[in-house]
């Protein structure tokens, strides 16, 4: 999504942080590296971060684990107290911060998105006003500089021109900090308990001077809601986020405030910030303060737990997950271990360190997510409002599902590399409809439905997890709830709530959908019609791959055929010279005017880049368009300029954009049209010229882990072929050689020995020893293991998986 637009401990089969820390800090919950690189250098040390934290790829550098709970990371300001540098909070040409926030979602597009959960701020100086009304940030605020600022996986250090400095780092649900201060200042630090990055409906702090505790709570939410159809839907309150600090040295002050009103002395107060911007939310807002003695020690040491159940929860998180005399590198060495062994899923070799890191860096922001909600005693917040406990058989409660985005790439990489995750993660999608009424959101954060986007992911979601061989979740329920779903109207289905942008119908008009095999831009209750109409066909081609794989023929065959409903917004006659796809009314006229680089009738692209977004259908795209050589040469024109020259960067509304999602899998459909040397080419182009190390390192949004993802997958050289499969697209790998870990089960070994700059063209292919002439290949890799054998040259094979009979869907 573009920002432009618009565990038990037990209960989850791992080991507390408590016992990492005291039994050689060995890393939480996830599979070992193999003993082959075991004397090599940690993976963790080529991740970097910052990258993607400038050009609108809205990634967070601070700490963080696998899916964790926790990540404790800085909140920005540019002089704006309601507002921060980009959509989580962190820009890297934003130098001055207002706290060091517990929660962010990596790389959503909202601006502000969501999170950003109590910013605590190591203040240099005496409180004497409310921070709440510095609405400029020109006092309790710091700036610094990026030479004093140090991210690495599971730690961050930040130090401050006041003098003051922070040392984070995390476990999943807990943390721990080292805060230093100049010797003899006065030192406080800032609790601002209501400045979430979307506000606040209502926040609450407690000071326990004698136990030298600071507790507390924010109730929030609101992802997104400020955008969408002018902030009107979904500016609602949805989780509350509760937290527990203590102290290894007395206070020597404390205080609280609300709104403009400074309390010394006073160890509680109440009160939220809204959620408006500007002057609506400025000055609002509470918090409080503790002082701390410098004159002799100006080392403080913090230990925090977090839970969105209870106070008991978080104080039961950090006592499981975090031992009571751990200290920052302790608890950083169980993190960067812990990253380590999920990071070491992939192991690759060659390439320069540059590539090296700007891979790692891409799989360890596609496995941030989706991130825990579940305590240690399992319980956790349903989106009922209700407090639940995790069933037999789930380990945790996951959420943060970017469905829109998530569903092209990184569930596929989730599925690859962590299936019990993956499965755990279904089921908790699964939870959560059967909380919503049967009805299951687009976009959920923590335990809310937001609505964000359009079409139905989860459908593509749950397809893909089943077809890629994740069963521990109740395949068989969530199966006919999504069928349920795609089936009957909801009376959600007829209202224009939220639209466009945060639609409350997860299928829209669906009564009229199925009337008309479209969803008519007219009256579809949708942000767009034709792209409502894309999302929907793939999401039921998927359903329908699912339903046969279940052995279910009926559905099977409903499904599959409403797969191909994309051929009712496919205009054969849109221009002159060629058809594209273009919203329609209800009486079957075409919306018009039409022109291919608008939007109107799509959602965040133009009918340019969704006319190609049909990966369940390829060859009846290609038909349609007159067969495969003509779709091949309009393919040639969507990367290039009239010139010849490459137009793969964005910007340019007929062509493709790497920034937003529905086009993402565009340079793989040469493969189907018989062309697979112009995969490897344009990908190539977009591997080493969209993408980079740096903060600009990536092309636009992460969204949560997808553009992160993609890179994994193209310098793998695999890529999937469509939602709903396990067949995996062939392309030309960059590294010598790559292994990835299949928990349970045999290798994928991608061996490429002549991998280089100059070899991005695929000669031939072995699967297993036995020679493959065509550019995919099916489940059984995904399923069972095995190797894949490149042999990679300078120039392209226009011979290599061109036949006719053995080209991908």
């Amino acid at each position: 999504m573009r920002l432009s637009r618009l565990r038990t401990a037990r209960r989850s089969g791992t080991r507390t942080m408590a016992a990492l820390v005291t039994t050689a800090l060995v890393a939480i919950g996830s599979a070992p590296v193999a003993d082959a690189y075991s004397a090599a250098a940690p993976l963790s040390s080529l991740v970097d971060p910052l990258i993607g934290s400038s050009n609108g790829g809205n990634t967070y550098p601070g700490a963080t684990l696998p899916q964790g709970m926790i990540a404790w990371s800085p909140t920005s300001t540019t002089g704006d107290q309601t507002s921060t540098g980009a959509a989580n909070g962190y820009h890297y040409g934003t130098t001055r911060v207002r706290g060091l926030s517990l929660t962010h979602v990596n790389g959503a597009g909202c601006n502000p998105g969501a999170a950003g959960d109590v910013p605590i701020m190591p203040f240099v100086g005496d409180v004497t006003s409310s921070p709440s009304a510095d609405t400029r940030d020109a006092v309790y605020a710091a700036d610094f500089s990026h030479d004093d600022e140090k991210a690495v996986p599971g730690r961050y250090t930040l130090g401050l021109k006041s003098g003051a400095r922070a040392d984070l780092a995390v476990s999943s649900r807990a943390g721990v900090a080292d805060f230093t201060f100049p010797r003899g200042s006065s030192a406080n630090l800032l609790f601002r308990v209501s400045n979430s990055l979307n506000g606040s409906e209502d926040a609450h702090v407690d000071i326990d001077a004698a136990h030298r505790k600071v507790t507390g709570w924010v109730l929030t939410g609101a992802f997104c809601g400020r955008r969408a159809n002018g902030g009107t839907n979904n500016r609602k309150s949805y989780y509350k986020l509760y937290f527990s600090a203590s102290f290894d040295r007395a206070f020597s002050s404390v205080g609280t405030w609300k709104d403009g009103t400074l309390s010394p002395g006073s160890t509680t107060a109440s009160g939220g910030e809204g959620y408006a911007t500007g002057a609506d939310r400025a000055g609002r807002g509470s918090g409080g303060y503790v002082g701390f003695d410098t004159s002799a020690d100006n080392d403080v040491h913090m230990r925090l737990g977090i839970s969105y159940v209870s106070l008991k929860g978080a104080e039961g998180n950090l006592r499981e997950e975090i031992a009571p005399r751990a200290s920052v590198a302790d608890v950083a060495e169980a993190g960067a271990r812990a990253w380590d062994r999920e990071l070491g899923t992939v192991r690759v070799q060659g390439g320069t360190t540059a590539r090296r890191t700007a891979f790692y860096t891409a799989l360890y922001h596609a496995l941030m997510q989706p991130n825990l909600v579940s305590d240690t005693d399992g319980r956790y917040y349903g989106m009922d409002g209700v407090v639940h406990r995790l069933a037999r058989g789930q380990r945790a409660q996951y959420s943060n599902f970017s469905g829109w985005d998530q569903y092209r790439a990184q569930i596929q990489l989730l599925a690859l590399l962590r299936p019990t995750v993956a499965g755990d993660f279904a089921q908790s999608l699964y939870n959560f409809a059967q909380q919503n009424g049967g009805v299951w959101d687009r976009w959920v954060h923590i335990s809310g439905a937001t609505h964000v986007m359009t079409g139905d992911p989860s459908a593509a979601t749950l397809a893909t997890f089943y077809a890629m061989g994740v069963r521990n979740f109740d395949y068989a329920g969530a199966f006919d709830s999504l069928v349920q779903q795609a089936t009957v109207p909801h009376p959600d289905g007829l209202s224009d709530a939220g639209c466009p942008g945060q639609c409350e119908g997860q299928r829209p008009n669906l009564a009229q959908y199925l009337d008309s095999r479209y969803a008519a831009q007219d009256v579809c209750h949708c942000w767009g019609g034709a792209a409502e109409t894309l999302e929907d066909a793939v999401a039921d081609s998927a359903l329908g791959r699912w339903a046969r794989l279940l052995g279910r023929d009926a559905p099977a065959e409903e499904f599959t055929a409403r797969g191909a409903y994309w051929r009712n917004v496919y205009n054969p006659g849109a221009t002159a010279g060629a058809g594209y796809v273009q919203a329609r009314n209800l009486d079957g006229s075409w919306v018009t005017p039409f022109d291919p680089g608008s939007d109107r009738g799509f959602a965040q692209g133009t009918s340019a880049t969704y006319t190609w977004m049909v990966p369940q259908d390829v060859q009846g795209l290609a038909a349609a368009m007159g067969g495969r050589e003509t779709a091949a040469a309009r393919l040639d024109g969507f990367f290039h300029k009239a010139d010849g020259s490459w137009s793969v960067r964005g910007g340019d509304p007929l062509r493709y954009d790497p920034t937003n999602e529905p086009g993402i899998h565009a340079p793989w459909l040469y493969n189907a049209l018989g062309q697979p040397w112009k995969t490897q080419a344009t990908v190539r182009q977009i591997v080493d010229t969209v993408y980079g190390t740096g903060p600009s390192g990536l092309p636009g949004n992460d969204d949560l882990g997808t553009m992160s993802a993609w890179y994994v997958f193209a310098t793998l050289g695999v890529y999937p072929q469509t939602p709903g499969s396990a067949n995996l697209l062939l392309g030309a790998p960059v590294f010598t050689s790559a292994v990835l870990d299949r928990p349970g089960g045999k290798d994928i070994v991608i061996s490429a020995p002549d991998a280089g700059d100059t070899h991005v063209y695929v000669d031939a292919v072995r699967h297993d020893g036995s020679t493959l002439d065509q550019s995919w290949v099916g489940a059984g890799l995904t399923l069972d293991g095995g190797r894949l054998d490149f042999d990679l040259a300078g120039q392209p094979n226009t011979s290599w998986a061109t036949d006719p009979g053995t080209l991908p869907g």
